[in-house]
Formats: C-alpha cells, structure tokens, sequence
C-alpha cells in the first residue's frame, strides 16, 4: 500500500511508519503542518495515497487545559484540513486516530466501554477528538470520503516522552540511578487506565486500514486496566537501587478521571488483532530507552592525568576511541506529536 502518515516523526508515528515499513508499504510522512491547509494540500497532491494515518495532534491533556483554543485549532481544524487534503488528493481511506478521553467519566456499569457508548469528554483534550471525530462523520456522510476512526486508549513504549506518565516514571528512575536519589515524585496513582504497548497499538492501525468498515469507529486497547500505582511498583522494582515514590501536587492534573477501561471486541472482530507484548516487555523497553538517554545526558567523567610513557610507547599504535554513542533523537516532533 501507498501509505501517508502525518505526526510520522512523533512517539507513534515513528513506530508506525517502521512497521509500515517492514510490512512492505510505501511510506511518506507529511512535513506540512496541519493548520495550514494550502501547506496540506500541495504536500497531499505528491501522489494519490491507498491510505492516510493521520496521527498529528496537540496530545497532550494537562496543555489542553492551559491552551484549550490551540488544542481545539490543531485537532478539529487540523483534521478537517487533513481530510480535505485527502480527498482532494483522491486518497483511498484515511485512518483518524481520536482518543478514549471522549467518553469522559463512565460509570463502573459502563466498564468496560464499547463504541456505542455516548460521548462525555470532560477535557478539552477530549472535548476536541470528539469534535473532530464529528467532523470525520461529516466527510463521510457528506463527501462520500472513506474515514475509520481509531479510539486509541492509553499507550507506552519505547520513545514515549516523559510528557506521559509511564515514560516519566521511567526517565525519573532513570535519572536516579545515575544520581544515587532515591525519591521519585509522582501524581495521582489512583487512577487506572488500560494500557497496551505503541506497537501492538500501530499493528491495529495497519489492520483497520486493511479490514476496517468505512465510517466506523473502533477501541484500540487491551480490554484490561491497571492503576498508576501498580505501573510505578512494576517500574521502582527493576530500579538498580532502592527508591520509592512520594506524590508531588504539580504534578495532579486539574480533572482525572477514576478509570478508563475499552472493550476492543470490535476491532478482534474485524481483524484478528491481539496484543502480543507484555505489561512487563514494555516496561522493560521503556526503561531501558530512557536509560540511554540518560546515559546521553550524563556529563563526560574527567579526564585522568595522563600516566609517564614507558619504554613501549615510543611509536606505538595505541586503538582508537570507541566512537561516541548515537543520540536517540528529539521526542518533540517538528509537524505535531503523534497520539
């Protein structure tokens, strides 16, 4: 498949595009910024694409309340702009990925959710995937454009931004262990959330694309929840030494929800799709990405006094340096984070 992605260099858009990849799909990250549509189209009109990801987003739900107006600019007019490129472009299917924060707050009886579900968001995070989720309706019912919505649930893996909670408690244990701290803050660690791994989550994208129903809208999660709590203890005790969490009021969110829990039969249904990696794999990844990068962020040790030459060392050939490590890359995207 001719594959378009937009947010192709964010968190889950570089795992995307690298199973695209792998799978043998021709790929092509969108560089134009979504809020500028003639940008968008003259980037779309580069080829006829089979399928458009669009995965560009202001993602973030504590910014969302800073910044409503601009959370609400990217993902509403964002996506329409995207799917106006799209259909001009003569695109074959765009895949929208929205967000499990526009069911808002469900009660337990309504847990796990599926799709028929009403919308509640009760963010503005949530407030504009619901909206732009309205306006995906409206391309399909009203252009004839063929658009599957993906509700994605909480994800984490590799190359999360400590933006996220789980990468935050990751990138804090890291630190410590270079720093010898033992205290690692934390916010709410009620609150459960269903958690699957980035790449199990991009599979499902590449799946609906091929096998989703035009006009539909699908959970992607795991059908399971876990408390922040739980998540912090998993990751305090793969710690190279003894920390513990202590909870630090800036970093509550103004409104969290108790638990957000999907039902993803729908999207197994129409697919074949399980997770293949486990809680702990991701975990482990996660932790180990983030130790890298604080290995990176280390300052170079001093330099020891050079020691006398001996009698070998007139004309010897001494190895080179090993060369320096390869930095990892930004986690800030350059044409918006991707979800």
């Amino acid at each position: 498949m001719r594959a378009l992605v937009t947010g192709g260099t964010g968190f889950v858009g570089r795992h995307l595009v690298a199973h695209l990849a792998a799978a043998g799909d021709e790929v092509r990250i969108s560089e134009a910024e979504i809020t500028d549509p003639d940008a968008l189209e003259a980037d779309f009109a580069g080829g006829r694409p089979d399928i458009v990801y669009h995965l560009a987003a202001q993602a973030d739900v504590r910014a969302s309340f800073l910044d409503p107006a601009t959370t609400l600019r990217v993902n509403v007019e964002g996506t329409s702009n995207v799917l106006e490129a799209s259909r001009r472009a003569d695109a074959g299917r765009v895949l929208v990925v929205s967000s499990a924060e526009v069911y808002g707050r469900v009660e337990p009886s309504g847990l796990p959710v599926g799709e028929t579900a009403a919308m509640g968001p009760v963010t503005p995070y949530g407030a504009s995937k619901a909206s732009a989720e309205m306006v995906c309706v409206q391309f399909g019912l009203g252009r004839g454009l063929d658009v599957i919505r993906a509700r994605a649930f909480n994800h984490l893996g590799p190359g999360q931004s400590d933006r996220f909670v789980a990468a935050a408690l990751a990138a804090r244990i890291a630190a410590n262990e270079r720093s010898g701290d033992q205290l690692v803050p934390v916010g709410n660690l009620h609150a459960r959330r269903d958690f699957t791994d980035v790449r199990d989550v991009v599979r499902a994208y590449r799946l609906l694309a091929e096998h989703g129903a035009a006009g539909e809208v699908y959970n992607v999660c795991h059908g399971a929840a876990r408390s922040i709590s739980e998540l912090a203890e998993a990751l305090i005790a793969k710690a190279r030494h003894p920390m513990h969490l202590a909870t630090d009021g800036d970093l509550l969110r103004p409104l969290d929800l108790p638990e957000i829990r999907g039902d993803p039969s729908k999207l197994r249904d129409a697919t074949g799709w399980r997770c293949d990696i486990s809680l702990e794999q991701t975990l482990d990844d996660l932790l180990d990405y983030w130790r890298r990068r604080a290995a990176e962020s280390a300052p170079p040790p001093a330099a020891a006094a050079p020691e006398p030459p001996g009698p070998e060392a007139a004309g010897s050939n001494h190895p080179p340096a090993a060369p320096p490590p390869e930095p990892l890359g930004s986690e800030l995207p350059g044409r918006g984070d991707s979800q």
